[in-house]
């Protein structure tokens, strides 16, 4: 499925929300890796959990290949099992991909997870700092096998100014970025009027965001880091058009570890995680409108 995927599940929830289920081991109640036995098993439980719980809530979810590659062969067939899971719950399926340091990384990364059924994900998300090599090998992919790529255009950490805010020119670093993303991707819509080559921008960066928005009308938007200190829903409403389309906002541990905000013993995560989405939801609505 594409980004048309996407764009469906958010007008049917009038919920423009992504659950990102990266997090710290200490976000995984303790309870659930003594039962199971493991930290990779309680965080597998954990995540399914989650998900069935988060079913017609959130249109979509975002796991990390990297962080599951960390717990060994072990867990990256865990992500495979939830990213099946995830599907057949009829989320949208984001996941980060390993890290593009060369040419022959990215064309590696591209037939290995859009090339093959392993990794059953709608939308990867992969950085572009070394260049269109990092783009070009997933073009044909977004083009005939309507796959979705995202690119980190600004991410919302706090040291992102120090490269990618950057002048480039007449530009900063990270629109450069995103001229980048645009001329792969301008000639790649899907029906919903965007492009399947889309950005990924920070929830700290307002300005950032309008800008991108304004000179990209046709390049999806996935705002990221609305659990950072600088995160708000406000910054986030400048990514998203007219009729409340055109973009999703990220949130990781302020809708998966909710129960430790909320002081809890752990054994109510899931309706914690339940609760913050809604608020999550309610917030960003409060400065758009899903038609």
């Amino acid at each position: 499925m594409s980004i048309d995927h996407l764009h469906e599940k958010v007008r049917k929830l009038k919920n423009p929300s992504v659950v990102d289920f990266s997090l710290k081991a200490d976000c995984v109640p303790a309870h659930l890796i003594e039962q199971e036995g493991s930290f990779l098993g309680g965080y597998l439980r954990f995540c399914r959990e989650l998900m069935a719980g988060l079913k017609g809530i959130v249109p979509a979810v975002r796991f990390s290949m990297g962080r599951f590659a960390l717990l060994g062969p072990e867990g990256l067939n865990g992500l495979r099992t939830l990213l099946t899971e995830a599907k057949e719950h009829g989320f949208y399926v984001l996941l980060d991909g390993p890290e593009i340091l060369s040419p022959w990384d990215a064309d590696c990364i591209a037939e290995s997870v859009f090339g093959g059924t392993r990794y059953p994900c709608d939308g990867l998300i992969i950085s572009p700092y070394i260049g269109a090599d990092a783009i070009k090998p997933f073009v044909p992919y977004c083009k005939n096998q309507q796959k979705d790529l995202f690119v980190v255009l600004r991410s919302p950490n706090k040291t992102a100014a120090d490269l990618q805010d950057l002048m480039s020119g007449s530009r900063l670093v990270h629109q450069a970025a995103a001229d980048l993303v645009n001329r792969h991707g301008e000639s790649i819509e899907a029906k919903c009027a965007y492009s399947r080559i889309c950005g990924v921008v920070s929830a700290g960066n307002a300005n950032s965001i309008r800008n991108i928005r304004n000179n990209y009308r046709g390049m999806y938007l996935l705002v990221d880091g609305l659990d950072y200190p600088s995160g708000n829903h406000k910054n986030c409403s400048h990514a998203f058009d007219q009729f409340g389309f055109g973009a999703a906002v990220c949130a990781g541990p302020s809708v998966t570890a909710a129960w430790k905000e909320a002081e809890s013993d752990g054994t109510d995560y899931v309706e914690q995680a339940k609760l913050a989405a809604e608020r999550m939801k309610k917030n960003l609505l409060r400065y758009i409108t899903v038609l």
